[in-house]
């Protein structure tokens, strides 16, 4: 695990964002803030491995810098990368700087949390078994998540503020493609390098 940003505390529960923040939108900082309603810091974590994805735009380093760009040194937010991709593979890494002791908790969205769920990982009850290692905090997108039956005490709702259902960072790449307007899916503060990026 290595950090370029870490939030100056010590916290116990840890929420853990994972994405290609290809570029970072609206959607994402929602997620991040609302979690702080449950979680003391969030760490927004780009895996160097991917294993459903491809990186494709920007390049790793711009990335980083563009979350660097959004969030403050004194804000509870932090920047790291992982060399897993898979949330088992993040956990694991994760509780080497936080110890046994810290609650992990992941953030993501309907979409994400159902392919989680289903990921063939070779063992049935592997699932499940995670669940006893990280907590599962499930934005609505596109519908809300179903929790499947007994594991609601590690699976809970995370409601936003708004409707982020049309915000995507392939929407915002695909519209700036087609010389759409794309700047309300992106932070202010980055307009700049994705326009140049991207553009």
């Amino acid at each position: 695990m290595k950090f370029f940003q870490r939030a100056d505390r010590t916290p116990v529960r840890i929420g853990i964002l994972p994405g290609t923040f290809n570029p970072v939108t609206v959607a994402h900082l929602a997620l991040a803030q609302a979690a702080l309603s449950q979680v003391d810091e969030v760490v927004f974590v780009m895996p160097q491995v991917l294993p459903h994805k491809t990186f494709i735009g920007a390049s790793f380093d711009e990335r980083i810098q563009m979350l660097r760009m959004l969030l403050p040194r004194d804000s509870p937010f932090s920047i790291a990368t992982s060399a897993g991709g898979l949330f088992r593979e993040i956990a694991a890494e994760y509780r080497i700087d936080f110890g046994p002791e810290a609650q992990l908790t992941f953030l993501c969205g309907r979409d994400a949390a159902e392919r989680i769920a289903s990921w063939d990982y070779g063992d049935p009850g592997a699932f499940q078994a995670m669940l006893r290692e990280f907590n599962l905090l499930v934005a609505a997108r596109h519908g809300e998540y179903e929790v499947p039956g007994g594991l609601q005490g590690a699976i809970a709702q995370l409601e936003l503020r708004g409707d982020y259902d049309h915000v995507s960072s392939s929407e915002v790449r695909q519209r700036i493609k087609e010389a759409k307007a794309w700047e309300h899916l992106v932070p202010a503060e980055i307009h700049d390098p994705v326009r140049r990026i991207y553009g």
